[in-house]
């Protein structure tokens, strides 16, 4: 009996980190990892390291902190620092991964892969206009009407994405479009490559996602039989491993096909067009056209998985509107955002990025040691307000916002400041003051 228990367990964990692994896997998780093999070309080893680290790593940790900390949601737990930081934190969190970035990258990507390559004239707005339009139309149909269409194409999705994906993979290894070129200044040496590697991994979005989807992966842990936090954690972590294990194989293929598609295409503007570019050149028109199907697909489930769980969430703190209108809501929002371009859309968001990351990062360490600090209050409050002041100035250094010779002061005195991880120090020495704080004052 106990053996059938185990094989029934390891096919649960299976399942729930193969889900998580379609909820993770969308459009971002393939062009960044290609451009930042184009980038950093001898050095693209060392820059996928630092990647990995905030691409599978945090996602991995961000939805065992959410098992661990016992919170039901995400505002919960940044609840502990404060109830309206908890508010207004998540809200960021859902606009990043909703209607701000990555619902109309969703759009933009679909048609850099699956449309633009293969209009006579390159593409043009007008192409790209009446693209959107129809995409996010379909998405917005299949939000407001949840049917099974959804379920089962992701159920049938996410394999033939891999799989395509693999065979890609596997023919460039056989068949390398070129060599390894010299890296760029960002990628020139091994340390700054895994340094600027873990800072394009931001860009995944997928560690705001996991303090989100975790939420789903404990409901189907809990289910399988975990009962204790132990076991909730030990059974997320196990099925989170699978889903970035995945996620893991894909960024190192993926970076190496960009690295060694530079002699042949050039460094390009995104990793949507070196994908695109790479298919024609090493399956011909016929494997661009496979990978272009898929790619929409996938784009197009992603896009409906976020407008449902954006309205959702901002219908269920604000209410005012009903579920359809907000879904309608967010899709205008992402049109009209998607209509900047997906370069625009990627630069736009790295200022955010830079400023959410850090808060995302210390409340996933915060969720793991709350035992160690009995919960207080005092500690998450100080960790937080000075990781906070650290990423607020970093943010707006990427945005080229002056603060009046503020960040010129953290350039020279915050110890990796310049290589924008200035806010581990804030970090570190908030937690300290928090613990200090805690022992004097009693509860």
């Amino acid at each position: 009996m106990e053996h059938n228990d185990v094989k029934l367990n390891n096919r649960a964990y299976i399942a729930v980190g193969l889900m998580l692994f379609a909820l993770f896997f969308g459009a971002g998780n393939l062009i960044f990892p290609a451009s930042l093999g184009q980038h950093a070309g001898e050095n693209v080893w060392w820059a996928v390291l630092g990647f990995i680290i905030t691409g599978v790593g945090l996602p991995l940790l961000g939805v065992m902190a959410m098992g661990y900390s016992g919170c039901k949601n995400v505002q919960e737990l940044a609840s502990r620092v404060h109830p309206a930081y908890g508010l207004i934190f998540t809200i960021l969190l859902y606009l990043s991964i909703g209607p701000a970035f990555a619902i109309p990258r969703t759009g933009t990507v679909s048609y850099e892969i699956a449309i633009k390559p293969f209009l006579v004239d390159g593409g043009s707005d007008m192409a790209q206009t009446i693209f959107l339009i129809v995409f996010f139309v379909v998405s917005l149909w299949l939000a407001i009407n949840p049917q099974k269409l959804v379920q089962r194409i992701g159920k049938i999705l996410t394999p033939a994405l891999l799989v395509t994906i693999v065979i890609l993979i596997i023919k460039s290894l056989v068949d390398p479009m070129g060599a390894y070129q010299a890296p760029t200044k960002e990628y020139g040496t091994a340390g700054i490559a895994v340094v600027q590697g873990f800072l394009d991994g931001y860009n995944t979005l997928d560690a705001l996602a996991s303090l989100v989807f975790g939420i789903l992966v404990i409901e189907f842990v809990m289910l399988s039989g975990a009962k204790t936090k132990q076991e909730v954690t030990a059974s997320t972590f196990k099925a989170g491993l699978i889903a970035v294990g995945c996620l893991g194989f894909v960024y190192v293929f993926i970076a190496n096909i960009g690295a060694t598609s530079v002699q042949q295409l050039g460094i390009l503007d995104t990793g949507a067009p070196v994908l695109a570019d790479s298919a024609k050149i090493l399956f011909g028109n016929l494997g661009a056209m496979i990978l272009a199907v898929i790619v929409l697909l996938a784009c197009l489930t992603t896009s409906i998985g976020l407008i449902t769980s954006c309205a959702t969430y901002f219908h269920s703190v604000f209410g005012g509107l009903g579920y359809k209108a907000y879904a309608v809501l967010f899709a205008v929002v992402s049109f009209f955002i998607g209509m900047f371009g997906l370069k625009t859309i990627i630069v736009s968001a790295i200022p955010v990025l830079m400023f959410l990351y850090p808060l995302t990062i210390v409340i996933i360490a915060l969720a793991f040691l709350n035992n160690a600090f009995g919960g207080r209050q005092c500690v998450y409050a100080w960790s937080i307000g000075l990781t906070f002041i650290a990423a607020l100035v970093s943010g707006a250094e990427t945005a080229g916002v002056s603060l009046g010779g503020l960040e010129t002061f953290f350039q020279q005195q915050v110890p990796f400041h310049a290589v924008g991880m200035g806010w581990v120090t804030f970090a570190v020495a908030g937690f300290v003051i928090g613990l200090i704080h805690k022992a004097m004052v009693k509860r």
